[in-house]
């Protein structure tokens, strides 16, 4: 199971969804439909039309930035973070 931890800018949006969620998924694209199977609408927030990760969103596996094809591992952590900026 990959362990996903997600921002609370996100789950707030998702009555229900925890920060935390343990999914079966073979890559990121794959939990990201493991999570809007469960949380309908999650993977628009996450997603753009091309598709690729939103720009505003930053999706990390194991510490290392990655894309919707970056593969997991089954112990796997994926982190979910919203982008910051400011100066």
């Amino acid at each position: 199971m990959v362990r996903v931890l997600l921002p609370q800018a996100l789950v707030r949006l998702f009555p229900g969804a925890p920060r935390e969620v343990d999914v079966t998924a073979g890559d990121v694209a794959a939990a990201i439909a493991v999570l809007d199977a469960r949380w309908p609408g999650m993977a628009d927030r996450l997603v753009d039309s091309t598709p690729a990760i939103r720009r505003h969103i930053n999706v990390f596996v194991d510490g290392e930035r990655a894309a919707l094809r970056t593969p997991m591992h089954p112990a796997a952590e994926m982190l979910v973070t919203t982008a910051m900026s400011g100066g």
